[in-house]
């Protein structure tokens, strides 16, 4: 039987960070590079490389990300059986879920990184690159969605989120778990999502959108939501106080607002759904979505920023958005 073909797409980010520059490291491996210190992959896959980007995953941006999309969707039509990224887990989150919402081939996309540079003792990088390609040449996350691969966890990049600066166990997938892992080499899923793959199509022609991430703070004075308007922005993630809370003094200002662009309503917590109607104090979640807020559901604010920017790209009216938001699982 034919080896399965696999894409190696580099980005940059610590796995990639050799190279000591005055205190530090900085991208200098491409994906050649990080294939040519692993002979294992070899006996798994056949190997094709791409260098994508060199940089660290917080100089990345969304139109890097949708130009990834289109690099990926190219190699799966034309080349290769699935696809692995690696970039910098700072923002791994994020482009595995822009990823998992707008490639449109079935086939497996795995992102993973590093925690630790090569440079340092106790390194991940090679480990995590070996378990992802066996991830991806097992095929079994065909039709999943695109999956986080890290310290031999295997995340849904809907839930995946990282949660610690440094420990090589810094990702999570609340409130699921990992959805399978590599254990001898051998892949295991053990939980498929439930709902349908939501894809949404940009056209790269499309208007930029801006979708500004506000985080609600005790006792703002709302000086600054109340020039969001004039300063370009399209829609706006609010990362409320707990269930979905705010300080009663930028109630008006974000009422005004959500009569115009979407206002999405998240939680600073990170964690758990939105409620809907057990406050109903004035900046109550209640009190909010009465208001014309949009309910993130259990959607994180940096993932709900994701998904607003993608479907104000794809042209979808607000009306459209909140039956989005509103159905998410």
């Amino acid at each position: 039987m034919n080896e399965p073909r696999i894409a190696i797409v580099s980005l940059g980010g610590t796995i990639s960070m050799a190279k000591k520059v005055d205190a530090g490291v900085v991208p200098n491996l491409d994906a050649e590079s990080l294939v040519s210190s692993l002979p294992e992959l070899k006996e798994i896959a056949e190997i094709k490389t791409v260098a994508f980007r060199m940089v660290a995953s917080s100089g990345l941006n969304l139109g890097d990300l949708l130009a990834l999309r289109e690099k990926i969707d190219n190699l799966l039509q034309e080349e290769v059986d699935a696809v692995v990224v690696t970039q910098g887990t700072d923002t791994i989150e994020e482009t595995s879920f822009l990823l998992n919402l707008t490639v449109r081939s079935d086939k497996p996309v795995v992102v993973t990184g590093a925690m630790r540079d090569p440079t340092t003792p106790g390194s991940d990088g090679q480990a995590n690159l070996l378990a992802a390609v066996r991830v991806a040449a097992s095929g079994l996350t065909c039709s999943l969605g695109t999956v986080v691969v890290m310290n031999d966890d295997i995340h849904h990049s809907r839930y995946v989120k990282k949660t610690h600066t440094s420990n090589p166990a810094a990702f999570s997938s609340f409130p699921l778990g990992p959805i399978g892992w590599i254990s001898e080499d051998r892949v295991r899923i053990a939980l498929k999502p439930a709902t349908e793959r939501l894809r949404i199509t940009v056209d790269p022609g499309s208007p930029e959108k801006e979708v500004l991430l506000f985080t609600a703070l005790l006792g703002d004075s709302g000086k600054l939501i109340r020039h969001v308007a004039d300063l370009g922005y399209d829609g706006i993630v609010l990362e409320a106080m707990g269930a979905g809370h705010i300080y009663p003094s930028i109630v008006d200002a974000l009422e005004k607002l959500a009569s115009t662009m979407p206002v999405v309503l998240a939680s600073r917590t990170r964690n758990g759904e939105i409620l809907s109607k057990t406050y109903s104090f004035r900046g109550s979640e209640s009190d909010l979505l009465r208001r014309g807020l949009i309910s993130a559901r259990s959607l994180n604010p940096l993932k709900a920023r994701i998904l607003l920017y993608l479907l104000l790209r794809a042209g979808k009216t607000k009306e459209e958005i909140r039956n989005v938001f509103e159905n998410w699982v």
